[in-house]
């Protein structure tokens, strides 16, 4: 069995996990919509988030866990021991949705596959290769031809101008400019050859 990686303050990370039995997390609009709501609500006073897209049965999300000092500001407490260990706020994440997804859908048990896979990443061409792979996903899967047809990912935040939680500044500095990450997203990609290099 693959140990999972130990979540550092401070650390980016690769989070990912599909429906058990991989059966669909998000079934309509509503789904999405919810299951963002709840990750504003839990993660984003944990972490920075660089890239996502959620799939009917899976997701992929790009974090950087922040340091302690910033979580302790926002989130109010005087001290660490306040503080939940940082799993524990997906884990909190992941069972309020699959409450609420089981009630509305008269089903019980499990939802999400055990436990969350994560990966540490500790260099660029690796970041900027898994916001590829994530933004072109739904491409890969058959959803649409261009991430800019899929709504429910990050893709379109990043080329936006509209306020946004995102760390759109970043994720574009590391492409240069918008052009150049645009352009970067619509070469053919190849899901495979980058799952092997992510050990995905």
């Amino acid at each position: 069995m693959q140990q999972l990686e130990t979540i550092i303050y401070g650390k980016y990370y690769h989070i990912y996990n599909r429906g058990i039995n991989s059966c669909d997390l998000f079934k309509e609009n509503e789904n999405y919509e919810y299951f963002l709501n709840l990750y504003d609500k839990y993660i984003s006073p944990i972490a920075d988030t660089y890239a996502w897209v959620l799939m009917p049965n899976h997701f992929h999300l790009l974090i950087r866990v922040k340091e302690k000092n910033e979580i302790l500001n926002l989130t109010g407490f005087e001290n660490m021991s306040g503080l939940k260990p940082t799993y524990k706020y997906f884990s909190n994440l992941f069972n309020a949705y699959t409450k609420a997804f089981n009630k509305k859908y008269n089903r019980h048990g499990s939802l999400f596959e055990r436990a969350f896979k994560r990966k540490l990443i500790n260099n660029e061409k690796y970041l900027k290769r898994l916001i590829l792979y994530i933004h072109t996903n739904p491409v890969h899967h058959g959803f649409c031809e261009s991430p800019l047809d899929y709504p429910w990912s990050s893709y379109i935040s990043c080329i936006s101008e509209k306020p946004t939680k995102l760390q759109r500044t970043t994720i574009i500095n590391w492409f240069e400019d918008v052009q150049n990450f645009k352009t970067s997203h619509d070469q053919v990609i190849e899901q495979t050859a980058i799952e092997k290099f992510l050990e995905i």
